[in-house]
């Protein structure tokens, strides 16, 4: 079966710095595409961002371009977010997401079969 773990979370003043770590066992894909999802208090869950297998395709929500940076070891099966420039509405639930889904795709959080727990991301102003 397939289990993905995230960590790295915690609480941090404005303007600091996180990396965040998405490890996935058992069974992957070899096709497979990653994301980041979050869900702060009162929110909808939005995709932050995500990589394909190749990281020849990564995408940034407007929100986060600029501060964040995904990237993937697939030696190790782990998939990055470097947070830097952290913001009060940067706090949320980060949840990572893996399946083969199609690019077109990358931000549907419907068309993700594997999910793991999240890791809570608390900004303080």
């Amino acid at each position: 079966q397939v289990q993905l773990v995230e960590s790295g979370g915690g609480l941090v003043q404005a303007g600091g710095s996180l990396r965040l770590s998405c490890v996935v066992s058992g069974r992957t894909f070899p096709s497979e595409v990653t994301a980041w999802f979050r869900q702060g208090p009162g929110k909808e869950r939005d995709c932050v961002s995500s990589i394909s297998w190749s990281s020849s395709n990564t995408y940034y929500a407007e929100s986060v371009q600029g501060r964040f940076t995904i990237t993937r070891d697939n030696a190790k099966n782990t998939v990055y977010l470097e947070m830097n420039n952290l913001k009060p509405e940067d706090t949320g639930l980060y949840c990572c997401a893996r399946d083969a889904v199609d690019w077109q795709d990358n931000g549907v959080a419907g068309d993700y079969g594997y999910w793991g727990q999240g890791t809570q991301v608390t900004v303080s102003s």
